[in-house]
């Protein structure tokens, strides 16, 4: 009977931790979707972070452009009076 009741318990601690495997299968295909969420959000803010870093850089650069090219053309045409 002690070998019966061995056999019992392993083939139920093979059933539970069958069952434990396919439970965690189960939460981690569950979690996918979830995980694919974040990173996708995460990534959009990133991305949105450097097209605004991209906006305020070309925005600068435009303004000394404009402030360098006002300079040069009153000296070009001797409006400065200074």
């Amino acid at each position: 009977m002690d070998r019966k009741e061995k056999h019992v318990m392993e083939s139920g601690s093979v059933a539970q931790r069958e069952t434990r495997r396919h439970f965690d299968a189960d939460q981690i295909a569950e979690s996918l979707p979830a995980n694919g969420r974040r990173r996708k959000r995460e990534s959009t803010r990133k991305t949105n972070r450097l097209w605004l870093w991209l906006g305020v850089l070309t925005l600068i650069f435009i303004l000394l452009y404009w402030l360098f090219s006002i300079g040069i053309f009153e000296d070009l045409i001797g409006y400065f009076n200074g």
